[in-house]
């Protein structure tokens, strides 16, 4: 069992003065133009008990707000309602983004404090949208660094060839009737596509 940084130096050597440097506090031209490019982010947040909790955000390219290099707006698109970002957030005040360009291997990794807000001037950012969010995430960006493409390339994530057949695995509907021990007809793939389709 690894349980000191003096043990895991014996394994991996220091990192290079690049991959230090490259860590910014605040969000330069190159990270804005990464975000404006970013139809989905991925967000971390932790609740005042030490548990975690990673979401998957998507939108029109440039969602996600850039204010200026030190502040990030997210909209809060319809979900669940489960609220477990937005909770994590009023508890702890903190999180983590993972931006993703589609055929771009390279991420840009963002992390800082964070509050919800409805506050008029920042909801007006979106008043373009299909459907302006109820609230607004807003980031105070502490650190930004871009991420190397090795784990992009290692999963050939945006490779055509690596799709699966959506056949072999089943439905969502099929899931969770079997998670949950939901009894009577089961939605099928269309029909839950359909549903969403309509509440984007």
């Amino acid at each position: 069992m690894i349980d000191s940084v003096a043990q895991l130096r014996t394994l991996y050597p220091m990192p290079k003065e690049r991959a230090l440097r490259k860590q910014l506090d605040a969000l330069d031209d190159h990270c804005r133009r990464f975000v404006a490019l970013s139809p989905f982010v991925v967000v971390a947040s932790g609740d005042a008990a030490g548990g975690l909790d990673a979401s998957p955000r998507g939108g029109a390219p440039g969602f996600v707000r850039c204010v200026d290099a030190h502040t990030m707006l997210i909209p809060d698109a319809p979900g669940n309602n489960r609220l477990d970002t937005l909770e994590n957030i009023v508890a702890t005040g903190r999180i983590g983004l993972l931006f993703m360009i589609p055929g771009v291997d390279e991420t840009l990794r963002v992390n800082g404090g964070a509050r919800l807000t409805v506050a008029p001037e920042r909801l007006s950012a979106f008043a373009d949208d299909s459907r302006p969010p109820k609230l607004v995430i807003e980031v105070s960006v502490r650190e930004a660094y871009l991420h190397c493409a090795k784990a992009l390339m290692r999963s050939s994530l945006w490779d055509p060839a690596t799709r699966i057949d959506r056949a072999v695995l089943p439905t969502m509907g099929r899931m969770l009737a079997d998670q949950i021990g939901a009894s009577g007809p089961v939605e099928t793939q269309q029909e839950m596509l359909a549903r969403y389709a309509a509440d984007l």
